[in-house]
């Protein structure tokens, strides 16, 4: 949202440590802060993909050459229309072929630099419009013969290609025109992976776990699940983990010269060649962009091969591959059986049903068994239920804890349904109130369905549906709380960094009216942890722009937050990621202790200093930072969210430019033996201030 004459901008924010959303004023004729964690426009573009895609050189050049040979005599005024999501530009405005229109729903300042860098002011007409918002005669004067569109996700449809081109060929387009892309098809292949079961099969994951919990009792078993749709996914990270069960079959064929349909349907028919269970379907594209088929760019994981000259680009972050879970265990299958895949697309998704004959024909889908009620999680959250070493931890403290304590008050600060089942299965006399900032009523919903099947009535549980700051002795029913704990989790904060989640901390300090003298509070600390990473993959798809295909981007850098080449005072932003996903990775030091905040006092600013020796040779493009919950007073039971952790994102501080690194053994100059780290966290705004110098 925006006004014109007072040059501002207005955008919504989440406070991460206090989880609440603020507007902020954006004055456009004012330079951007050059801070990134804390919310500035440049902390929000350095979070999205225009960085990573931009440096996909495979994909720039693929588009660059099917432009060119697309578009091979001079077009008139209007005759280009280009459609993509906004940003920086897809980098690919070539108008040595005629004047270029182009449409930009978001960030059309960003563009505007990018075009009068490149001189380029009297060739392009930028429109600040969705494409859907056009309108011929006012927008545009005439139909335009060439569609050039990169409106695509992992899944191909999620951000809305097919109304796009529906609308580009009802209302923007001549008859049969030329498009780049000319037509994306997509494949499937069905495999077998532990890895993947886990992430959403908690019925049969925890039934190997002895807590005397059941997240989803039996008879319960859609309660609790994953949303039903394609996840994107790293692939090439769980290649040496998954069994392939088939070979690759295509599912669907979209046209971009004519229009799309909103609904599709089709069965294909897959042989399997080898023995196994079913886990999930592993699915992927690939652009054909020119009409003779000479042109590709595929989003296929490395273990395929792929037809003619289509190859496999450099590792990139804004496109994956999916995966569609197998509901259940999966499906069982003997080599040579015969499996049917029932694909749908609508305008926006891509699903899919699998049946064979030991199923006999029953459909392999998601369903909800109990009523209409289904509590969904992330696929990580529900591996994290499910797995049987941090269940102990968990079960371990909260039973310390509760020892001694006669009806003790427990108040569950977050999104934790685990922990909130776990105290009322334990002590029989305790009373649980659970905030569910994120859940809320969904939360409580669930506990109702599941409390008989865990051993404790509901008379005994309570959902605080208010805002912590205002919460009063009344509200306690004139008790002290005993203990105070979280995981912590907080529903829907899933991109956050991991010190974010100091808002635990934060909300320990809003209660600190209400809590006993003697109350525990769990987790009882938090550690900052960091280890000192290579990553080349993750570097090169951050690293600063230069020329793309021929046209100047550099004035783009700072605000995506790119690596290298920056001015000496900025300093690269803090991102999260699951660094074990991240392409080529490893590791340069042991892992080392940046700060520790004391949960069991109120929130404060803190700082830290350390040095770190570097155990291996290498190049250093940055480090990892993750937090370590302590569950304890003794130190005793903590848990990692480190990099050897999968279910949990670290958050990676790039360095402007690597740096090679070596052992105090190694005899090499003109190396670095170790370097101090010194950081800041600021309460207010969650901010992690993180430095770095080497020596």
């Amino acid at each position: 949202m925006s006004s014109q004459s007072a040059q501002r901008a207005f955008q919504l924010r989440v406070n991460p440590i206090t989880g609440n959303s603020e507007w902020v004023v954006i004055e456009e004729d004012e330079p951007e802060e050059q801070t990134f964690n804390g919310g500035s426009q440049n902390a929000l573009l350095a979070t999205t993909s225009y960085l990573d895609m931009l440096n996909d050189s495979h994909r720039n050049r693929a588009f660059r050459e099917a432009i060119d040979k697309t578009i091979s005599t001079p077009c008139h005024f209007w005759n280009w229309v280009a459609i993509d999501d906004g940003g920086a530009g897809n980098g690919l405005d070539d108008t040595s072929y005629g004047d270029c229109l182009r449409v930009l729903p978001s960030n059309g300042e960003v563009n505007e630099e990018v075009v009068r860098l490149n001189g380029m002011e009297n060739q392009i007409k930028l429109i600040n419009k969705r494409s859907d918002e056009l309108k011929r005669g006012i927008d545009i004067t005439s139909p335009a013969q060439v569609l050039v569109s990169e409106i695509l996700d992992s899944e191909l449809l999620g951000e809305g290609l097919i109304p796009s081109l529906q609308h580009a060929h009802d209302m923007l387009l001549v008859e049969n025109p030329e498009t780049v892309p000319y037509k994306a098809t997509t494949y499937g292949q069905l495999v077998e992976s532990k890895f993947l079961w886990k992430l959403h099969d908690l019925h049969g994951n925890e039934a190997k776990v002895s807590d005397g919990i059941r997240l989803v009792p039996t008879g319960l078993d859609n309660i609790l699940g994953v949303k039903p749709q394609q996840y994107a996914f790293h692939c090439d990270a769980i290649g040496k983990e998954v069994k392939l069960l088939s070979e690759p079959f295509k599912i669907f064929e979209f046209d971009f010269w004519k229009r799309p349909d909103s609904h599709g349907e089709t069965e294909v028919h897959v042989k399997a060649t080898n023995d196994g269970r079913v886990h999930a379907v592993i699915s992927w594209w690939i652009l054909q962009l020119d009409r003779e088929g000479t042109i590709f760019y595929s989003t296929a994981p490395r273990w395929i091969s792929l037809p003619g000259n289509t190859s496999h680009g450099d590792w990139c972050d804004h496109w994956k591959q999916c995966v569609w879970f197998v509901p259940g265990e999966g499906m069982s299958i003997t080599k040579d059986e015969e499996v049917c895949l029932h694909a749908v697309h609508t305008d926006i998704s891509i699903s899919y049903n699998l049946k064979n004959q030991a199923s006999r024909n029953e459909i392999m889908q998601y369903g909800f068994k109990n009523g209409n009620f289904k509590l969904i999680l992330p696929p990580e959250r529900i591996a994290i239920y499910g797995d049987s070493e941090w269940r102990h931890t968990m079960f371990s403290a909260i039973s310390n804890s509760l020892q001694g304590r006669v009806d003790p008050l427990c108040i569950v600060a977050d999104d934790s349904i685990f922990l909130t089942l776990l105290v009322a299965h334990l002590s029989k006399t305790s009373h649980v109130m659970s905030f569910f900032p994120g859940l809320q009523d969904k939360g409580f919903q669930y506990l109702q369905a599941v409390a008989n099947s865990n051993g404790f009535s509901m008379d005994r549980v309570e959902f605080l549906n208010k805002r912590k700051t205002k919460l009063t002795m009344h509200d306690t029913h004139q008790k002290k709380v005993d203990l105070l704990i979280g995981e912590p989790f907080y529903y829907g904060m899933d991109g956050m960094l991991p010190w974010q989640n100091l808002r635990f901390w934060n909300e320990r300090t809003m209660l600190d009216s209400v809590l006993s003298q003697d109350a525990l509070i769990l987790p009882c600390k938090a550690i900052l942890k960091a280890c000192a990473v290579s990553v080349p993959d993750l570097w090169n798809s951050r690293c600063c722009l230069s020329k793309i295909e021929g046209f100047d981007h550099s004035v783009v850098n700072s605000t995506l937050g790119a690596c290298g080449e920056l001015p000496a005072e900025q300093e690269c932003p803090c991102l999260p990621y699951f660094i074990w996903q991240c392409g080529n990775v490893k590791k340069l030091s042991e892992a080392f202790t940046v700060m520790e905040f004391d949960c069991s006092k109120p929130i404060t600013s803190s700082c830290g200093k350390t040095q770190v020796e570097f155990t291996e040779p290498g190049i250093c493009h940055g480090f990892a930072l993750w937090i370590d919950w302590v569950m304890d007073s003794e130190n005793s039971l903590v848990v990692s969210t480190g990099p050897e952790k999968r279910y949990w994102k670290q958050g990676v501080k790039l360095l402007a430019e690597p740096v090679a690194v070596r052992t105090n053994e190694s005899r090499s100059t003109g190396e670095f033996r170790s370097a101090v780290i010194q950081a800041s966290f600021d309460p207010s705004s969650g901010d992690l201030d993180v430095r770095h110098a080497f020596s």
